[in-house]
């Protein structure tokens, strides 16, 4: 597992777990239900750091019997988790918090520490949201940002990244509805920003899930390793096509292969398995990120048959 993941996650849960405990006494010292919600959030992506580094420990363990191609996927389900657990506890206590304080609406107290606990949430926040860019920028070479988290198979640099996002976007919602609440006297705009607090880390939840989502069902490898895969075995003369290629990742780092192939008829057994092992060798090699790789012997007319749906008959 990449070491850079790592490091984004732990400078991410040290700005987390640096203001959380801070954020909650100032909430518990002013009312104020937007620094409650910024506190809720902090806490829950303390704990989202701690389940994804366990998920890049789990991830890392090597292949057994029981899991055979390894325990990749579990970075991807810990992903998952994460995200349900923004939309569940930081989104859904936040909207409870708000609309709370939009019905019983209370004014915010002593709102100067609101205003230095924010200012030093912006500061830890926006450090490990820095670390977190500089990582995500690394990964996506030329890429789009929104390209780069659709094609992405380290989950970790951009769930951290988005967590660290909404939670810069937060602040900033949380210091308007104070400021609006105690320059105006109207004690709805911190309930209110409460609830767009909520909103923000509802989108993000459903963004990650979405993301997540392909990865742990088995999205394949990027267009330009498959079309090196295809070009080492267009540079072989004992295969005539290629039937079928399918690849899938199995982790951030481990790529499965699967291919059919169709030899040129009456080719040696020894020249077939000499092909078959240089291919293997070869994708490895022009693939750091290919772990095992499959090559079947079949022809076109037999791989199409096996692909063709099977009609079955019931009797009257």
């Amino acid at each position: 597992m990449a070491k850079g993941s790592k490091k984004v996650i732990y400078a991410a849960l040290a700005g987390n777990a640096a203001i959380a405990v801070t954020k909650f006494v100032a909430a518990g010292m002013t009312g104020s239900s937007a620094m409650l919600s910024e506190a809720i959030h902090s806490l829950v992506d303390t704990g989202n750091q701690f389940l994804l580094l366990w998920g890049l420990k789990r991830a890392s363990k090597p292949a057994d019997d029981r899991f055979p191609l390894g325990y990749g996927k579990e970075v991807y389900f810990w992903s998952f988790v994460v995200a349900i657990l923004i939309f569940a506890v930081g989104a859904g206590v936040s909207l409870y918090e708000g609309i709370k304080h939009l019905l019983h609406p209370n004014p915010v107290e002593n709102a100067g520490i609101s205003y230095a606990v924010l200012a030093l949430a912006v500061v830890f926040e926006g450090a490990a949201w820095w670390f977190a860019l500089r990582s995500f920028q690394d990964a996506k070479g030329e890429r789009g940002y929104l390209e780069a988290v659709r094609a992405g198979k380290d989950p970790t640099l951009f769930v951290v990244l988005l967590e660290d996002s909404a939670a810069l976007l937060g602040l900033f919602v949380a210091f308007i509805g104070i400021g609006l609440g105690q320059l105006t006297g109207i004690p709805y705009f911190d309930g209110g920003a409460s609830v767009i607090i909520g909103l923000i880390l509802g989108a993000v939840a459903c963004l990650l899930a979405w993301e997540t989502k392909g990865l742990l069902i088995g999205e394949a490898a990027d267009e330009g390793e498959q079309k090196r895969i295809r070009e080492i075995i267009a540079a072989h003369p004992e295969v005539k096509q290629v039937n079928e290629l399918i690849t899938m990742h199995m982790g951030p780092q481990n790529i499965l292969v699967n291919i059919s192939l169709d030899f040129n008829d009456g080719l040696p057994s020894e020249t077939l398995e000499a092909t078959v092992a240089k291919l293997n060798a070869q994708i490895k090699q022009a693939v750091p990120d290919v772990h095992r790789v499959f090559i079947e012997a079949e022809s076109w007319t037999a791989h199409r048959a096996q692909r063709q749906p099977v009609v079955r008959i019931d009797d009257d």
